[in-house]
């Protein structure tokens, strides 16, 4: 075979384009078929009765975030940076709770704001709470792990933009964190840039435009297929976790909630998160294990703005000191946040 037939092949191969995830999925259960054919029948079960369970907070999920992207109401964000800055600040950290962004898909928005001139402190609030919560990602937490801890979470969000925010104007008042926060060389934010500079306005009758109808169900049906996978993997693991990790590991680990545990929890979250949504049915199974609540939280705070594909974005368009900052504050946090939840749930 020529060296130019095998690069053609190579090509069709990247063409196909075989998802990751669903690849995962399919590889568990090819090796549980081989090696315990019978968890293989107990873990498609599980996956199947745990889908069916969360399915009513799926589709809600999928109908917020739908709604979201139809009216416009991403263009709310650019309300939240004006005024004083203290005041930004308070108002970044409740619009980065409620925004649909992850934590990679909220860089280009951070730097459109850096680059219209908004200052670091408010912008780094909406940095941390962003992707640890949304009104999609509140519906599937309390499908998931329940109403009381979608609530702690929506909280430590927002107090963990508030942390930050509040942070970074307490170093810049001691002469820390001067200059322009982004690398040199970073644009603009590109079509971001423009939402945040001229935001259009919500329109939240979109069913009257055909437009936004048709943007609505497209959303839906992306949104689906992306929750959908990431959810049948997390609960397929999760099926294996409950039938081979021993109870008295985690137990042992994280299971008396207090500062060690937590504090584990918090950076081993950094290396090991996957994504809000593969990781709330994991966390579940751990807690089934004996995880305490407070470490869970941890997990999920710390993972949601620190995992590595985020650490990656930031440092890409962050200065040294701002990245330095940013992870500070999101470690910090995550590990107040578990301690904290931890003493009222007891």
């Amino acid at each position: 075979m020529s060296i130019h037939s095998i690069m053609t092949e190579a090509r069709d191969w990247r063409r196909l384009r075989v998802d990751p995830a669903w690849a995962t999925v399919v590889a568990v259960f090819v090796v549980l078929l081989i090696v315990v054919p019978q968890q293989a029948t107990s873990s498609a079960v599980f996956t199947a009765k745990a889908v069916w369970g969360v399915l009513p907070f799926f589709v809600l999920s999928i109908a917020l975030a739908a709604y979201a992207k139809a009216t416009g109401a991403e263009n709310l964000i650019a309300r939240a940076f004006s005024g004083r800055t203290e005041l930004m600040v308070v108002f970044a950290s409740l619009m980065g709770a409620l925004s649909p962004f992850c934590s990679c898909g909220v860089i280009p928005i951070i730097a459109a704001l850096l680059a219209s001139g908004v200052p670091l402190a408010p912008v780094m609030a909406f940095w941390l709470a962003s992707p640890l919560m949304d009104p999609s990602m509140f519906a599937i937490t309390t499908g998931v792990l329940g109403l009381p801890f979608a609530f702690a979470k929506t909280v430590a969000a927002i107090a963990i933009g508030l942390l930050g925010g509040f942070g970074v104007l307490a170093l810049q008042r001691t002469g820390a964190l001067a200059g322009s926060p982004l690398q040199d060389g970073v644009g603009n934010g590109g079509c971001a840039g423009s939402k945040i500079r001229n935001p259009k306005d919500v329109v939240w009758r979109y069913w009257q435009e055909p437009a936004r109808r048709e943007t609505f169900w497209a959303g839906a049906r992306g949104n689906a297929l992306f929750l959908g996978k990431w959810l049948v993997l997390a609960f397929a693991l999760e099926s294996v976790m409950v039938a081979y990790v021993p109870g008295d590991l985690i137990a042992g680990v994280a299971g008396d909630g207090g500062f060690l545990s937590i504090l584990g929890a918090t950076l081993v979250g950094i290396p090991t998160y996957l994504n809000g949504n593969a990781a709330l049915p994991l966390v579940a199974g751990l807690m089934d294990k004996g995880m305490a609540p407070g470490a869970a939280l941890a997990f999920l705070v710390g993972g949601g703005v620190t995992s590595i594909p985020a650490a990656l974005a930031v440092w890409g368009v962050a200065r040294r000191q701002v990245f330095a900052a940013y992870l500070a504050f999101a470690i910090l946090g995550a590990l107040l946040s578990g301690i904290a939840f931890q003493l009222v749930v007891g």
